[in-house]
C-alpha cells in the first residue's frame, strides 16, 4: 500500500522545499517521543516521509512510482535501510545539523555540530530613573562587581609569555566527540573539552593571578544608553556586559530592569503628556500669553479671551521623545479671598455683563 507522504507532513504536493522543511520541523518537535505527549509511530512516520520529500531527486521518484520506490525490502537500499529491523544496523540518515534546535537540549548537541563555549553568567539589576530621562533618553553608568577578565592574562588563564601544547585529550579540537544510542540509531554528538576548557590547548604555566580561571572578581563601571520614551518595568539587554566566562569563553549579558520616578505634574499616555495649567480668571476673560513647564524646558501658549475652565490645548511635538504631543488642560484658578476694593470691582463687572 502506497504511503502518503505528503499527508504525513501535512503539506500540499505543490509545497516548496522550505515549506516542507518547516512543516518536518513542527511534526517532529510535536511528535518526539521524548516529549511529554510524544508518539514514537508517528515520529518516524513524519522522519520517513521527510527523507523522501526533502530531497529533490527522491521527491520526483515518489510523485512518478509512489512509495514503493523507496521499499526496503526490495533490496534497493531505500532511504531507512531496514528502519523496522531486517535491514543493516544503526537505523537511518536524519540531518541533525538541521534540526539542531529541536533535538539539541534532547541530546546534548546536533550531529556533528560544534559544542557552544561555556558562557558566563547573565547579571540582572534594577535602575531607577527620573521622570524626565525616561522621556528624553540618558546615558547612566552601572557601577558592578563581578567576574571580568583576568587584568593579568587578558582571560587566558595562561601565565604571560608561556607556550602551550596542543591538549591531548581532544587533540585540540577544543570538543568531545561521543555517539549516543537513540531510538533513531547512533547520534554523534559534541561537547567542550573539560581539560582545555575548549580552547585546544594547555599553558604550560597557569596564571597565578587568576590561578588558570582566565577571570578575577573586580568592580567595573558600565556605561548604558537608556533610550527615549521607555516605560516603567521596561527591561534592557546589554549583551556580553554580564559575567565573564572562564578563559575566553563568551561573556553573559546584562538585563537592566528600569523604574521611573513619579512626575506629579505630567501624566503620560503612550507618546503624549498631559499636564494642568492654572491661570488667574483675568487671564482667562481676557487672554494672555502664559509659560508652560515640560520635561525639557517651557513653552509659551496663548490663551485666547474668553478660555473656559478646563478647555484642552495641544503643543505638538513636546510629547515623548519628541514623537508625541503635550496636552495642556487649562483651568481657571478662582480666588478665594477678596478684598473690599476687589469685591466692589467684580460687582461692577457683573453688571456690565
Amino acid at each position: 500500500m502506497s504511503k502518503d507522504y505528503y499527508k504525513s507532513l501535512g503539506v500540499d504536493k505543490s509545497a516548496s522545499e522550505a515549506e516542507i522543511k518547516k512543516a518536518y520541523r513542527r511534526m517532529a518537535h510535536k511528535y518526539h517521543p521524548d516529549k511529554d505527549g510524544g508518539d514514537e509511530a508517528k515520529f518516524k512516520e513524519v522522519n520517513e516521509a521527510f527523507q523522501v520529500l526533502g530531497n529533490a531527486q527522491k521527491r520526483q521518484q515518489y510523485d512518478q512510482f509512489g512509495s514503493s520506490a523507496f521499499d526496503g525490502t526490495g533490496g534497493a537500499g531505500g532511504p531507512f535501510g531496514g528502519f523496522g529491523g531486517g535491514g543493516h544496523q544503526g537505523g537511518f540518515n536524519v540531518n541533525f545539523e538541521d534540526l539542531g534546535d529541536i533535538f539539541g537540549g534532547m541530546f546534548g548537541g546536533g550531529g556533528g555540530r560544534r559544542g557552544a563555549r561555556n558562557k558566563g553568567q547573565d547579571i540582572v539589576v534594577d535602575l531607577t530613573i527620573t521622570f524626565a530621562e525616561s522621556i528624553l533618553g540618558a546615558e547612566k553608568i552601572i557601577t558592578l562587581h563581578k567576574g571580568d577578565d583576568c587584568s593579568v592574562c587578558s582571560g587566558s588563564g595562561a601565565e604571560p609569555g608561556s607556550n602551550s601544547n596542543q591538549c591531548s585529550t581532544c587533540s585540540g579540537s577544543g570538543q568531545i566527540t561521543q555517539m549516543q544510542r537513540t531510538i533513531l540509531g547512533n547520534i554523534q554528538t559534541a561537547r567542550e573539552c573539560d581539560a582545555c576548557s575548549g580552547q585546544g590547548n594547555i599553558p604550560d604555566k597557569i596564571c597565578k593571578h587568576c590561578r588558570g580561571t582566565g577571570v578575577e572578581k573586580r568592580t567595573v563601571e558600565i556605561t548604558t544608553h537608556i533610550p527615549a520614551g521607555i516605560a516603567e518595568g521596561n527591561t534592557i539587554k546589554f549583551t556580553g556586559k554580564g559575567e565573564a566566562s572562564l578563559k575566553k569563553g563568551p561573556a553573559g549579558d546584562l538585563y537592566v530592569r528600569v523604574h521611573v520616578e513619579k512626575d506629579d505634574r505630567f501624566e503620560r499616555d503612550g507618546y503624549d503628556l498631559r499636564i494642568t495649567e492654572y491661570v488667574k480668571y483675568s487671564t482667562a476673560a481676557l487672554g494672555d500669553t502664559v509659560d508652560v513647564v515640560t520635561v525639557d524646558g517651557s513653552v509659551k501658549l496663548k490663551i485666547p479671551s474668553g478660555t473656559q475652565s478646563g478647555t484642552l490645548f495641544r503643543v505638538r511635538g513636546r510629547g515623548v521623545a519628541n514623537r508625541g504631543d503635550l496636552y495642556v488642560r487649562v483651568e481657571v484658578d478662582i480666588p478665594k479671598r477678596l478684598n473690599r476694593r476687589a469685591k466692589k470691582l467684580l460687582e461692577e463687572f457683573e453688571q456690565e455683563l
